[in-house]
């Protein structure tokens, strides 16, 4: 009977650890998700707050008593903030359509053909991963600008369609395909581009949404080569637009205004990121994941 007792006694000990500890871990999450979304919690409440009323708080509140879309109305037409949207979008649906097919063709090539020196080839390309990106910036900026496409969209595009990481992350999924298939699939008499369109990209489709929304991040939010590359409002995209308003001085004496505008650029990805962060995190664990 005792030892019963002791045993039921144990189990509530073990039971009440596990509740504490799980307590803790969640207070501990709670904690840092906290500190991470407070900025843009105060962004997006900053940007309902008047002029006034901003600069009225000596104590800065955490809530807005009068909120008006004033400022988002000011972000668009004080600057050329839709301009900058709209190239900001063209930008990156061209880059990502011309991106991702080099990066399917080349994935496809490396992990299905036979050719002499593949190995060899794929080696070297991955080499280029350790080059670093301020080399590669200067390269490109030369190139560009002796090609006379400084201030253009291909000068924009052009060195952003490829991706060595992606390649190799697609390679490494569609490596996971069995071999069977393709050769099954060539004594039936299916060409290459059949095979990889009707078989590969449909089984590789989690890892392939997750390439395409990750580059479009990176699009968004590309800053030192659109900087560098075009002086000429007509081609600035979202991140040279908020340069701009910070510099011309509409941005520095309407703070609230200026959150309006960061707002308007942040919320398409904050919205593409809510809506396929689970696809974002099983694309990533399958092209990890070899088997």
């Amino acid at each position: 009977m005792s030892e019963n007792m002791d045993f039921e006694k144990i189990e509530k000990r073990a039971e009440a650890a596990k509740i504490g500890s799980g307590i803790l871990r969640y207070a501990f999450l709670i904690f840092w998700a906290l500190i991470v979304l407070f900025p843009f919690y105060w962004m997006i409440l900053t940007s309902f707050k008047s002029y006034s009323s901003y600069n009225g708080e000596y104590i800065p509140k955490l809530y807005v008593t009068h909120p008006t879309i004033l400022n988002y109305v000011d972000a668009f037409t004080e600057v050329s903030l839709g301009r900058y949207l709209l190239n900001t979008f063209v930008f990156t649906v061209v880059t990502t359509v011309l991106m991702l097919v080099i990066v399917v063709l080349s994935a496809f090539a490396f992990s299905r053909l036979e050719f002499k020196g593949k190995d060899i080839v794929f080696a070297l390309f991955l080499s280029l991963m350790m080059i670093p990106n301020e080399l590669v910036i200067i390269t490109n900026y030369v190139t560009i600008t002796n090609l006379g496409m400084r201030n253009s969209m291909p000068g924009l595009v052009l060195p952003s369609v490829i991706s060595v990481f992606y390649i190799y992350l697609l390679k490494e999924n569609f490596e996971q395909i069995p071999d069977e298939l393709y050769k099954a699939a060539k004594v039936d008499g299916t060409s290459d581009m059949r095979y990889l369109w009707r078989v590969m990209i449909p089984i590789a489709k989690p890892t392939l949404i997750t390439i395409t929304i990750l580059k479009v991040i990176e699009c968004w939010n590309s800053y030192v080569w659109p900087r560098l590359i075009t002086d000429d409002p007509k081609y600035f995209l979202v991140s040279n637009g908020i340069q701009e308003i910070r510099e011309n001085g509409f941005g520095r004496e309407n703070i609230p205004a200026m959150m309006a505008a960061v707002v308007a650029i942040s919320l398409p990805l904050m919205i593409l990121f809510l809506v396929f962060r689970k696809k974002i995190m099983a694309g990533v664990a399958r092209g990890g994941t070899k088997g």
